[in-house]
């Protein structure tokens, strides 16, 4: 019997190995006889038996941990849900299972019958709230916590986007198709107009600014997303825009287990409804062109009907996903220790680029004594990003009739005289030199320690370093068409970050009788240091890629960015006999880019809650839990300019090669913080045995000292100046609903839907100076900083939302003459407008408010259907009711205006005007066409609603205890399989560049991808 169990530990060598790494003591590393000290032999050993089973009912638990307390020494139960091992009779077993209550037993001599009961809450029970956790039951503000079972239904490096949809009230542009891109979030609606709209993220206690990192998504335990004032206002100046708790995982006092995950997939470009045309489309729409004869084309005739080359085709593949992710978790009373590696891989569906990252993290908890914990963590990440080519533009653009290669099959040279566009370049020629390559490191290491003081006080200690190196390397060959002007170009650029994050607090958490009192006062400190060299050189030899090379210096810049903030605060929390709950926070801040005379500032927060449900009088059988909870708070934000406070001068030798200096910037020494103040109202409910979940959500935010960039005059040389001038205000609604519809011993139906509603406001802004000398507020008219035949420009005014488009607005087309029309004024002989007018005149076209970015509602729904070990879900995503100005169509449909590129195909539905009489949606198309009619107005202002199945994920749980094995899932994936939508581009949900949120899609964006994966999830 003692060789069977020697064999049964030998599974666990390599466990051993890896715990003796991180300095766990020789007692808790099961290595033959370690285990047996001298207490143990003095007792009496035995073979401890016995079956768990669902004390609902009655089936065995396959797959529960039994281990003896305080040991590694344990079991898995079988198919039957039968238990072995060898222990001392009267040690305590600790018995869990995820989905049910742990419980403890004594060790007897005979079978032992042990019965589970289900806790269908206890993932939710408690919750990471930032600086504390908090049981559920007791939240009264508005927020949401996500645990990692419902992150798992895409493959992607970005943290951020696996939020897309399963939050009320969070928005989320995913970013496009491109390996390694990462989404936008924004948590009830935009709140600022200069500053970021980015949330603040936390990681295991530490702030670590406005994105994630390069988190490994495997390694999160749960996301908690806070969305109101008062869950935010701890936060002080940073949670202006909410806040994302992760919590990372951690180690167990129990059994050490592996896990790991395999995925791999190929992925597909997903064009959506914007479709380039191949040669014969395209020479059929020049030959209908009114002004056919002037096509001045080096070579033009029939033949290129049948002359047909897809660049497109050229440019994209089936690109190859994998992901490979391996854990050890487990440990003791004494030491419990989470350690992970990670490896993703995408080749991107289209060619040339490539992303790559690693990940470690390693977490280790180690109580020495009763009073004392020690948790060091220290988590790593390499992220490797090759671009080889610049095909995206190419893909779209290129004209089907001119091929890369000669009738030899080679290359052609850039301005080839054999193509119908004789001065566009070959990318294809470029790609045999051409590249450029990134690489990012990030470290991150934390030594927190609690100490407890007495048995309701906690002193806790957080305190954290981030280091992160960043460099990339440029090389355009000579004979490439970006370095042929110059003789060859070579770019380095490096940059470094340090950030320092301390935390030091009291916890305060007191019963006695009915009332609980909970709180904290601490102190936090962060700082930021950024550095970097971004050096430019010429002329060189061919092949040579180093800067020793180059004739001529280019460009040598660097520069060098610092801030800091501190913060002292305090939050209290008193519950009287489980139902009446009041919480309170204050905190104040100070940041080193405010003014001097308007360093700190001070941010509150107040809530209650009341769950009615556990009233005296309260008998609905039927209701489980009804609370009421509602709140009123002060969150701040800060100006994203690092310096608006110090008057900045700009150096240059441009002056006949003499150093000189220029004011850049006018100080505001009272630059102060722009504060939002919100108020909320919620309501949460379950019902019919929890069966029924619901959650009501209503907010207004009030922003006021606005940070604004104001112009001024321009006579020193500077025409802007950061001041607090304005308001605006945003009101929504958000409703979670959730139910099991069925749920048996072997049928499992879960429905899950949310909604999310905001509309915002602009309520003040600067005085400008009217034409009699006064005064007033006028109008500002912003542009969204692209332009292809003028730009998407919105207004900023007063009652209006701050993503309103200001456009002339089109009109159709003149049935007539096939022109294009807008709308213009029409005034009476004083110059009041009494009403509109078409013209076919672009520069008498009147500008007009054309709706709005931001949707009416947005969200997403789920569903997951299990039978026995089968496991099937489904998540959608969904929008209705915003806008987005679609700058591929502008660019290629553009009714003849630009000859030198490709065009779109007209969509089901659309048509063209070819006859007086015509209805038609497009103009007449002419060559080199100067009506503007592909010029910016609300023609190319499309609506951006959609419904996306997002996932599709189909699973088996296989239970082998036999082998050792927990659980071995496998499964198939697809992602991003279908969306319903009339927007005419590649994708509604892609912004112009990663990063930005939402309103505007580029003209050539890299299309989003459809994904098959094919993974496996081994649990032992």
């Amino acid at each position: 019997m003692k060789i069977k169990t020697l064999t049964q530990r030998g599974k666990y060598t390599l466990l051993a190995g890896v715990l003796g790494m991180i300095s766990i003591p020789s007692s808790a590393i099961p290595t033959g006889m370690a285990d047996v000290s001298l207490p143990t032999i003095a007792q009496q050993t035995a073979k401890i038996k016995g079956k768990v089973l669902d004390a609902r009912t009655g089936e065995p638990v396959i797959g529960a941990n039994v281990v003896v307390k305080g040991t590694t020494n344990g079991s898995i139960t079988n198919f039957d849900g039968e238990y072995e091992l060898t222990a001392p009779i009267g040690s305590t077993l600790s018995i869990s299972f995820i989905g049910y209550k742990s419980i403890e037993v004594k060790a007897t001599g005979g079978l032992q019958t042990i019965k589970l009961d289900e806790d269908s809450e206890a993932l939710d029970e408690v919750i990471v709230v930032g600086y504390t956790t908090q049981r559920k039951e007791s939240l009264t503000g508005s927020m949401n916590n996500i645990k990692s079972e419902k992150l798992k239904d895409i493959t992607t490096p970005s943290v951020e986007n696996l939020l897309n949809g399963k939050v009320p009230g969070v928005y989320v542009a995913p970013g496009s198709g491109q390996p390694g891109s990462s989404g936008a979030v924004v948590i009830r609606g935009q709140a600022t107009l200069n500053g970021t709209t980015s949330p603040l993220w936390v990681i295991d206690g530490v702030i670590v600014g406005s994105d994630a990192g390069q988190l490994n998504p495997a390694d999160i335990e749960s996301m908690t997303i806070l969305k109101d004032a008062a869950s935010t206002a701890i936060y002080g100046s940073q949670g202006a825009n909410g806040v994302i708790v992760v919590t990372t995982k951690s180690g167990r006092a129990e059994k050490m287990t592996i896990e790991a995950s395999v995925k791999l997939g190929v992925s597909s470009l997903n064009n959506g409804n914007l479709e380039v045309m191949n040669g014969a489309e395209l020479y059929d729409y020049y030959a209908s062109f009114q002004n056919a004869n002037e096509i001045s084309f080096p070579r033009w005739n029939k033949d290129l009907r049948d002359s047909n080359f897809s660049w497109w085709d050229l440019a994209t593949q089936n690109g190859l996903t994998q992901e490979y992710n391996v854990s050890l978790r487990g440990g003791n009373e004494k030491m419990q220790s989470y350690l992970s590696v990670g490896y993703y891989d995408e080749e991107g569906a289209v060619k040339g680029y490539d992303y790559s990252r690693y990940n470690f993290r390693l977490k280790t908890t180690y109580k020495p004594f009763d009073w004392l914990t020690i948790k060091p963590a220290l988590s790593g990440s390499l992220r490797n990003i090759d671009d080889r080519q610049y095909s995206v533009t190419a893909m779209y653009s290129m004209l089907p009739w001119d091929s890369p290669y000669d009738k030899d099959g080679n290359l052609v040279p850039h301005r080839y005289s054999g193509w119908v566009n004789t001065q566009q370049t070959n990318y294809l020629y470029d790609l045999q030199w051409n590249y450029s390559e990134s690489k990012y490191y990030e470290f991150m290491g934390s030594l927190d320690f609690d100490i407890k003081i007495t048995d309701w006080l906690t002193f806790s200690s957080v305190n954290n370093y981030k280091y992160i190196n960043s460099t990339s390397h440029g090389y355009s060959d000579p004979r490439s068409s970006s370095g042929e002007n110059v003789n060859g170009r070579l770019t380095e650029w490096r940059a470094e970050v340090t950030r320092r994050y301390t935390n030091q607090k009291l916890l305060i958490n007191k019963d006695f009788g009915k009332h609980s009192i909970s709180g904290l006062i601490a102190y936090e400190f962060n700082d930021y240091y950024y550095k970097n060299l971004d050096v430019y050189g010429t002329g060189f030899v061919p092949g040579f890629e180093v800067l020793d090379v180059v004739s001529k210096p280019e460009r040598t810049k660097g520069g060098i960015n610092e801030w800091a903030t501190q913060s002292y605060f305090t939050q209290w929390k008193y519950v009287y006999d489980g139902k009446y709950i009041a919480e309170a926070s204050i905190r104040r801040d100070g940041a080193s880019n405010l003014g001097t005379n308007a360093k700190y500032g001070n941010l509150l927060s107040g809530s209650v809650g009341w769950i009615i449900s556990r009233e005296d009088w309260f008998d609905v059988d039927w209701i489980d839990n009804l609370k009421l909870r509602g709140g009123y708070g002060t969150v701040g934000n800060r100006p994203s300019s690092l310096y608006p406070q110090y008057d900045l001068y700009s150096v240059s030798s441009s002056y006949n090669e003499n150093s000189g200096a220029l004011i850049s910037v006018i100080g505001n020494k009272d630059l102060t913080w722009e504060k939002t103040y919100t108020t909320s109202i919620g309501l949460d409910a379950a019902l019919f045995n929890n069966r029924l979940r619901f959650t009501f959500d209503f907010y207004s935010k009030d922003t006021d000292n606005i940070l604004y960039n104001v112009p001024v005059t321009g006579l020193t040389g500077v025409t802007s100046v950061y001041r607090n001038i304005g308001k605006m205000k945003n009101t929504g609604y958000e409703i979670s609903l959730g139910g099991d519809i069925i749920s048996t011993k072997d049928w499992f139906w879960n429905v899950e839907l949310n909604i999310g509603h905001n509309s915002n406001k602009l309520k003040d802004l600067y005085k400008q100076k009217d034409t009699d000398g006064s005064y007033v507020v006028k109008p500002v008219i912003i542009s969204d900083g692209s332009s292809i035949a003028g730009t998407a420009q919105r207004i900023l005014e007063i009652g209006y939302p701050v993503d309103t488009y200001y456009l002339k607005e089109w009109a159709g087309v003149n049935p007539e003459n096939g022109a294009p029309m807008w709308y213009k004024d029409t005034k009476d002989s004083e110059g009041n407008v009494t009403g509109r007018e078409t013209t076919s005149n672009y520069a008498e076209a009147g500008y007009y408010k054309c709706g709005s970015a931001a949707p009416d509602l947005f969200g997403g729904f789920s569903t997951t259907l299990t039978w026995k070990g089968f496991e099937l879900n489904a998540v959608f995503g969904y929008s209705i009711g915003g806008k987005i100005y679609n700058y591929s169509r502008q660019e290629y449909d553009s009714d003849g205006t630009y000859t030198d590129r490709n065009q779109m195909k007209l969509k089901d539905g659309w048509s063209r005007w070819e006859k007086p009489g015509d209805i038609a949606t497009h103009p007449v198309a002419k060559y080199n066409n100067q009506d503007k009619g592909n010029s910016a107005s609300s023609r190319y202002l499309e609506d951006s609603d959609y419904l996306k199945l997002r996932s599709l994920t189909l699973g088996y749980n296989f239970k082998l205890p036999q082998w050792g094995i927990q659980n071995l899932r496998v499964f198939m994936n697809a992602e991003n399989l279908f969306t319903i939508t009339d927007y005419s581009g590649v994708d509604p949900e892609i912004p112009a560049s990663d990063g930005s949120v939402m309103g505007t899609a580029g003209p050539a964006v890299y299309p989003s991808v459809r994904k098959y994966m094919f993974g496996l999830n081994l649990t032992f």
